[in-house]
């Protein structure tokens, strides 16, 4: 990698991201030398220099870890940077963590966030549509929906719910489908597991599911809904957003509701 003049100064050309550039990073910053790193990982010295030089496939989950404990105890590891290690080894997240793990990273901003967009619905969700946090006309838009309930089981399974859906026969179809369609991009079905036996009590879910259709979901989508005690039904773009966050990326999805 040569090196060239720019305003009386050498630099280096720059580097796409890749895992052994940015461990060669991490452990440099600690003053820790490519043997000794070797030693309290479990590997051999040579291992290091060939993933460092990008010469040798990515490693293993086991040998990931095993590096990344030991430049932790020197120096912690940021959220960040435990991440970027994991996606430039080709080991995204399979993991589907638990609402109560995704509650405890939503920060004061976020809740602030949704109650920005009041008189609009607005709320945090979890991939399995976990209601994780909401504003006020979220939770008045779906009644009888607990404070941290689950919106597909209010759905299946609330007697309110073909009330305020007004389209709910076909509403039901997609859901459907894009549940297998989001179990499928996930590549966890076990992280789903619960999930389905759970809705699995509701005949009007077995049924749904019973067509098999793959849906995926669009960005926006319409709701039709309606007031089920004064009847008045209004028209809802539904926008979602995945937050790609340090911790859990992807797991929680943004929804906004504005009038249509």
């Amino acid at each position: 990698m040569g090196a060239r003049a720019a305003f009386g100064q050498e630099f280096r050309e720059l580097e796409a991201p890749t895992f052994g550039n940015l461990l060669r990073r991490l452990r440099d910053n600690r003053g820790v030398s490519r043997e000794r790193l070797a030693f309290n990982a479990g590997v051999s010295a040579s291992y290091i220099t060939h993933l460092e030089k990008g010469d040798r496939g990515n490693p293993t989950r086991e040998v990931v870890t095993a590096l990344t404990r030991y430049l932790d105890r020197l120096v912690p590891l940021s959220s960040a940077d435990r991440r970027q290690l994991d996606d430039l080894a080709g080991l995204g997240s399979d993991q589907v963590p638990s609402p109560a793990e995704l509650r405890a990273v939503i920060t004061p901003e976020m809740v602030r966030t949704l109650d920005l967009h009041s008189p609009n619905m607005a709320a945090l969700l979890d991939i399995r549509s976990n209601l994780l946090a909401c504003n006020a006309p979220w939770h008045d838009a779906f009644p009888g929906l607990p404070r941290h309930g689950n919106m597909l089981r209010w759905f299946f399974g609330h007697e309110l719910a073909v009330k305020v859906m007004v389209n709910w026969e076909s509403d039901a179809r997609l859901i459907a489908g894009w549940m297998r369609a989001l179990i499928g991009r996930s590549g966890n079905s076990e992280g789903f597991a619960d999930l389905i036996r759970d809705l699995g009590e509701f005949p009007k879910f077995r049924q749904a599911w019973s067509d098999g259709g793959v849906e995926f979901a669009p960005h926006v989508f319409t709701l039709h809904m309606r007031n089920p005690v004064t009847g008045v039904r209004r028209r809802v773009f539904a926008q979602t957003g995945r937050i790609d966050g340090a911790a859990y990326p992807g797991q929680l999805l943004t929804v906004l509701g504005l009038p249509g």
